[in-house]
């Protein structure tokens, strides 16, 4: 049985990436309102099955998919276990542990991320059903008064007890400090993003090495390096990736086998040609690769549509998306590979 260090260096192996289909019923409801579906059981079910048997993108560019726990115990329409799927493609199933972000007593706006009670109990449960890895949210809104300092360690300490409850299971932690983009106002520069995705990075590690979590057996899933999504600046791929890189090099430990960036608001383009930039701008010391969820996922949901018969051409997107963002992992995304399609 491989270690979970050998788990954490095979999610980020060369052009592989991390699909993100851990998305909550309120956020799944917001998606599929876009193309007039319920949120059912059966439609949520039948939506990921048709990501799960995309089977040229889950064999050639996903190394790893992160679930619900509903999903993580979920079959196919047929009877197939989803995490039998996955073995037919060698994907690794994963899972998301955290309750969700909720309101931060003391601070304006700001939110902590809640799941610590049972997580031990949890995540050997998730590990006999199969999860090899996990992933926790910590939220960092960005505005006039917040991020405050207290804001930041108190999610960085949930990281750090969450990633060592992990280890503890044999299960691989990703370990996810996200900097709104899209929070409010949203309308912050991309140097106040830098600011603050460093400081954030640099308590998470403080917190991850008191806490005697092994580097060499996490994965970390920041956001990339960009202004918020009402700001007035339009910075280039080679503009964030430089200063994404600036501050990844300063705040992460070589021993860190890969990161894999989240899209946070961005297009699938931006979030595919941004990846690409930082791959070019290497040798790096860690893979950086994908671990995208709307990124990977918009165009195949709007051309399914709920509708059993548009699967095929659901799939083809799917799967241009995924080897569009192999090739950003490693560095070789062209804009006309893109508008080839």
């Amino acid at each position: 049985m491989p270690s979970p260090n050998d788990v954490a260096r095979k999610l980020v192996a060369p052009g592989m990436g991390i699909l993100a289909a851990d998305e909550s019923e309120g956020t799944i409801a917001k998606r599929f309102a876009v193309i007039g579906l319920p949120v059912t059981f059966e439609t949520r079910r039948d939506y990921r099955e048709m990501l799960f048997r995309s089977t040229e993108a889950m064999r050639q560019y996903i190394s790893g998919v992160i679930l619900t726990e509903e999903t993580l115990k979920q079959s196919a329409a047929d009877g197939t276990p989803f995490v039998a799927l996955f073995a037919e493609t060698d994907v690794i199933p994963g899972i998301k542990v955290d309750r969700g972000a909720f309101a931060m007593p003391g601070t304006k706006g700001e939110k902590i991320t809640e799941g610590l009670d049972g997580l031990r109990h949890r995540l050997e449960e998730y590990a006999r059903l199969g999860a090899k890895f996990a992933k926790w949210r910590g939220v960092i809104a960005v505005s006039d008064y917040a991020p405050s300092r207290n804001g930041i360690r108190a999610n960085a300490h949930v990281l750090a007890r969450y990633a060592a409850l992990c280890q503890e299971a044999g299960i691989v932690p990703v370990v996810e400090p996200e900097v709104l983009a899209d929070g409010e106002p949203g309308d912050h520069s991309m140097q106040r993003c830098a600011e603050v995705t460093g400081e954030t990075l640099a308590t998470v590690f403080e917190e991850l090495r008191l806490a005697g979590v092994d580097l060499g057996g996490m994965l970390l899933k920041p956001n990339m390096v960009t202004p918020g999504v009402r700001s007035a600046e339009r910075p280039s791929d080679s503009e964030i990736a430089a200063a994404t890189l600036n501050v990844l090099k300063a705040q992460v430990p070589a021993s860190v086998p890969g990161i894999a960036f989240l899209s946070g608001g961005q297009s699938d383009a931006a979030a595919t040609a941004n990846l690409s930039a930082m791959n070019r701008m290497g040798p790096l010391p860690w893979a950086l690769t994908f671990s995208y969820g709307r990124a990977l996922q918009n165009a195949a949901m709007l051309l399914w549509g709920g509708d059993l018969a548009n699967v095929p051409q659901a799939q083809v997107a799917f799967a241009h998306r995924a080897k569009m963002n192999s090739l950003a992992a490693l560095g070789k995304w062209q804009p006309e590979l893109d508008r080839a399609a």
